[in-house]
């Protein structure tokens, strides 16, 4: 069994908006939360403050806890966390949004109703993802269980939506006529505090950074300090490195309705 731990970031005014999933297996679950907690603990030290919860919001900039510390040192804390989540092999799944051609155009879509909102948007889309990826697991020995940072405006309706997908969705992951939906994730999605759940904090941090990155290389927002573009370069290349197969998330080739879909309202950069 695997869990998918999932957070967003860039659902107020940004121009973009990125949800990452955490996908992680059950036999290494328990030491990744201990190395994680060490983590944590190693970077109070750092500030001399308790860090019980990274706000990549605050992070980036130097605000909160983090004012004392240069943009030199939170460039060194970013790559430690992006080398400590290579080195786990864990893999990651994301879905990411241009928000104005959403704006614009996905409300006449006839599958709006469905989907609700941008959240539930991004939710579906890595979802159906997580099922794809799986079920072509050869050697998959169980199911996903998808946690999600507390969302209170939309987990009804998600819930709702991966319980009883509309049949739009199932061509994503060439669902058969004796198959049942999602057959790969287990029962209804969860919800928790990440404050709690340490992997919640990783999924937020990995979004933070891909949103930004996708930000910069769409030309939505310039850089804010010279070299920004290369450090995002960098730290780019070691998330990409434990992304699931871009043919689960962006297929370039032999897109159906439903693929299609997700990849017109998805950045170029990361396609």
């Amino acid at each position: 069994m695997k869990f998918c731990y999932v957070d967003e970031s860039g659902t107020g005014d940004e121009p973009y908006a990125v949800m990452v999933g955490i996908i992680v297996d059950t036999q290494r679950m328990n030491l990744t939360k201990k190395h994680w907690k060490g983590l944590l603990s190693a970077l109070s030290g750092i500030v001399h403050k308790p860090i019980e919860e990274i706000h990549t919001r605050d992070f980036y900039p130097g605000n909160g806890p983090w004012r004392e510390l240069s943009r030199d040192q939170r460039s060194k804390i970013t790559t430690i966390v992006f080398k400590w989540l290579q080195d786990r092999k864990h893999n990651i799944v994301f879905s990411a949004v241009n928000k104005t051609l959403y704006r614009q155009e996905f409300q006449n879509d006839e599958r709006y109703g469905d989907i609700h909102d941008l959240w539930c948007f991004m939710a579906l889309h890595l979802s159906l993802s997580v099922q794809k990826y799986h079920q072509s697991e050869k050697k998959n020995k169980g199911h996903t269980v998808l946690i999600f940072d507390n969302e209170e405006t939309s987990a009804c309706h998600f819930e709702r939506l991966i319980l009883n997908p509309p049949a739009w969705t199932h061509s994503y992951y060439g669902k058969t006529k004796t198959q049942e939906p999602f057959d790969q994730i287990v029962d209804a999605p969860y919800f928790a505090d990440s404050k709690s759940v340490g992997l919640l904090q990783v999924a937020d941090f990995v979004s933070y950074f891909i949103r930004r990155y996708v930000e910069i290389k769409q030309g939505a927002i310039p850089e804010k300090y010279e070299g920004e573009e290369q450090k995002m370069e960098a730290w780019m290349g070691l998330i990409r490195s434990r992304i699931i197969s871009k043919a689960m998330i962006y297929p370039t080739k032999a897109r159906c309705e439903c693929a299609d879909l997700f990849w017109k309202y998805g950045p170029d950069c990361l396609k």
